[in-house]
């Protein structure tokens, strides 16, 4: 099983730090990048879990509906901030009319925590950097209960111990990757793919700079690349789910 996800925060791909462009500018940005892949997804028929960090919902009212309506799931990407995560929780319900069962966090959280905001399911990921690009991660990647929650780890590859996060999709080929994709199914249920959404900008068109490793990849060529998976997963008759279908 695959499960697809994207993170929609106003962070840049690596070291976290929120890009140097206007608000207007970057719900400007999303918009577009959320259509594009909405096309893409709608096209090969895969669902995908979509990760809205909780300080950007109330912008993204239009957004949140429109994924929704697509057959898509709807979770909060946490931005530390609890106050921000329980207004979002609030209006992800006025928006949709359901609760976002999900929260994607970075490592270290707590359970009991995220139990009290009633999230059914937590998904830990390693706050990634440069430095960390090819880094061989070696811990548990089978889904846990921890204080009734349940929770779904990072996926990492059985051979070279890479993990599925935005930045080995970036920067590894295509055929290497379903190669992995392909070794890590052999063994896990499961491989949990997260790319972020602003992999898919036109820095160029949208005239934003960014140095020239982060934009390797980007806009069109990552839109290709996940085509490109995509294609292979159908190819393969690989079964894909949101994250909340797989968990509950």
């Amino acid at each position: 099983m695959v499960l697809l996800s994207f993170n929609i925060t106003d962070s840049d791909l690596f070291l976290d730090n929120k890009l140097k462009i206007g608000p207007e500018k970057l719900l400007e940005v999303i918009m577009k990048n959320t259509a594009r892949l909405l096309r893409v997804l709608e096209h090969h028929d895969v669902p995908a879990t979509f990760f809205i960090a909780s300080h950007l919902v109330p912008e993204l009212e239009i957004l949140t509906k429109e994924v929704y309506s697509k057959g898509h799931e709807i979770a909060l990407y946490h931005n530390g901030n609890w106050g921000d995560t329980e207004k979002a929780l609030q209006l992800v319900v006025k928006f949709i009319g359901k609760s976002a069962k999900g929260i994607r966090v970075f490592d270290h959280f707590s359970a009991k925590e995220i139990s009290t905001h009633k999230f059914y399911y937590v998904s830990p990921v390693e706050k990634m950097k440069l430095t960390y690009l090819f880094k061989r991660l070696s811990r548990k990647t089978s889904i846990y209960t921890d204080t009734d929650v349940e929770v779904i780890p990072e996926s990492i590859a059985p051979i070279t111990q890479f993990p599925y996060n935005e930045t080995i999709f970036q920067y590894l080929p295509m055929k290497y990757y379903e190669n992995m994709v392909f070794e890590t199914l052999k063994s896990s249920e499961y491989v949990l793919v997260y790319l972020n959404m602003l992999q898919f900008t036109d820095f160029s068109y949208h005239k934003i700079h960014i140095p020239f490793f982060r934009r390797y990849n980007t806009g069109l060529k990552m839109e290709e690349k996940l085509d490109g998976l995509l294609t292979w997963i159908n190819d393969n008759d690989v079964a894909t789910s949101t994250m909340k279908d797989f968990v509950m």
